[in-house]
């Protein structure tokens, strides 16, 4: 009877015993097409089928996953895992993201951390003595609980509606759920989440210029904890425009103190007409700290005459609504810099040797002052003028220098 011979299944493949043993590939849900070589005889390929499937199911004990699950653990708690269904005095083997955890942080088959930190999250798996079977697996989850969450309303395209957008203070380090009840008197109103940002979401109008407030409250859960925060207000408190739009400051021509400033109103604003917006102007040159300002009842645009000569500025306008609401966030600045006169410069030979001619007779002694004359001198005093008058001319000359 002719010796058994196991493939070597790390040197060849295994598509001729899938052919040969299909039933078992089937029942294993192992894929075919894996071995290659020439077809056996049916007691071979029996026994073959056999042996294989005993090597398959092996394979699937070492790498299966008894149980597992998420666990979520308190930043600074102390965490106890417990390995399946194993007992506490059973030989183990613990794993942290694939790699060997110490015994001398075991308890039997107990796994023990101590105060643990976010760098401890991870995937955590146990296995059977030396059998490497494993019997249970877990993804650590280290957060904390969620802090009151920051609540904001606001109705930038009044009167059709508001917004409300969240966000926490701090983060969790784990998957947090929000939700959000909107009341107005004793009716409940539906807040229409949007897709981008995920944490914000609209509420129309269903009643205009109503002195009924409206509730609005937000709770966030994980699997730490929860908590909440609630906003009242009317309609009125919460009106806040967008910031005007396209602002466009330029030098008005031969003005050297006047700047042109224009702007649009925010595109978001639904009817300016039956809602028109009032303005606000700030500007100021780069060199200063203080800012000087203009509110405007009307209009797209506005004229500043006080500023400084040749100064760059920067511009910046704000908006709200003429009879309620806040004042929204001032516009992108921009910058600007009033109309200068510009330098005329020499051009021709000619204007240059004048210019010359004129610079170096300013400089020359006064036409009236005659150096010595010894022949218009008489007497014996005559050296003494002589040096006199030459000294008074170098003195002279020294005042142009």
């Amino acid at each position: 009877m002719p010796l058994l011979k196991i493939p070597d299944l790390s040197s060849e493949g295994w598509t001729s015993s899938q052919k040969n043993c299909p039933d078992v590939y089937e029942k294993l849900g192992t894929p075919q097409g894996l071995w290659t070589g020439g077809e056996m005889a049916s007691p071979v390929r029996s026994a073959c089928c056999v042996v294989l499937a005993a090597v398959v199911v092996v394979y699937a004990q070492r790498h299966s996953v008894q149980e597992s699950h998420i666990q979520y653990e308190r930043v600074g708690a102390d965490v106890t895992m417990k390995c399946g269904s194993m007992d506490w005095d059973a030989a183990v083997t613990w794993t942290a993201n694939g790699t060997d955890i110490d015994e001398s942080r075991l308890n039997g088959s107990y796994l023990i951390l101590k105060n643990v930190d976010l760098s401890q999250s991870g995937q955590y798996s146990c296995y059977e003595g030396s059998s490497w079977h494993l019997k249970y697996q877990t993804y650590l989850r280290v957060g904390t609980p969620p802090k009151e969450p920051v609540l904001m309303c606001r109705s930038n395209n009044y009167p059709k509606g508001f917004y409300c957008s969240w966000h926490l203070p701090t983060p969790t380090y784990i998957p947090n759920s929000f939700n959000i009840s909107v009341i107005h008197g004793t009716k409940d109103m539906v807040c229409e989440k949007d897709a981008v940002p995920k944490n914000r979401c609209h509420i129309r109008y269903i009643q205009l210029f109503s002195t009924v407030k409206y509730k609005v409250t937000l709770t966030v859960t994980n699997a730490l904890g929860k908590n909440f925060t609630t906003l009242t207000f009317d309609e009125f408190a919460i009106v806040k425009p967008d910031p005007p739009e396209s602002v466009v400051a330029k030098p008005v021509p031969n003005n050297p103190r006047r700047l042109e400033v224009s702007w649009q109103n925010p595109s978001s604003w639904p009817d300016p007409e039956s809602f028109p917006l009032k303005f606000f102007l700030r500007y100021r040159p780069l060199i200063l700290d203080q800012w000087q300002h203009v509110e405007l009842s009307d209009g797209t645009s506005h004229t500043i005459t006080d500023a400084y000569a040749g100064k760059e500025y920067i511009i910046q306008v704000a908006a709200k609504d003429n009879d309620i609401g806040t004042w929204s966030d001032w516009s992108v600045a921009v910058h600007a810099t009033p109309w200068t006169e510009e330098p005329k410069h020499l051009t021709t030979e000619a204007q240059i040797t004048e210019t010359t001619s004129a610079s170096t007779s300013s400089f020359m002694a006064p036409p009236t002052t005659k150096i010595c004359d010894k022949g218009a001198v008489v007497g014996s005093g005559a050296m003494a003028v002589c040096w006199t008058a030459g000294l008074v001319v170098a003195a002279y000359s020294v005042l142009f220098i």
